[in-house]
């Protein structure tokens, strides 16, 4: 399964069981997921962190 999906499937559940218990908070679980599958992405790179942060950040 590739992570577009998973993404999606998540964003789908938490959007129906966020409108179905009109609990809005739950549409702040797909944005977390991403941001740690970014985070972890980065984290992965065989650079040092610090240089492949600069590195991300000077990017235009």
């Amino acid at each position: 399964m590739d992570i577009q999906y998973f993404f999606l499937l998540i964003t789908l559940i938490c959007l129906t069981i966020a409108l179905w218990k009109k609990r809005f908070v739950l549409l702040l679980v797909p944005v977390v997921v991403i941001v740690v599958y970014i985070v972890v992405e980065i984290i992965l790179v065989p650079a040092p962190l610090i240089e492949t942060v600069k590195f991300i950040f000077s990017l235009q």
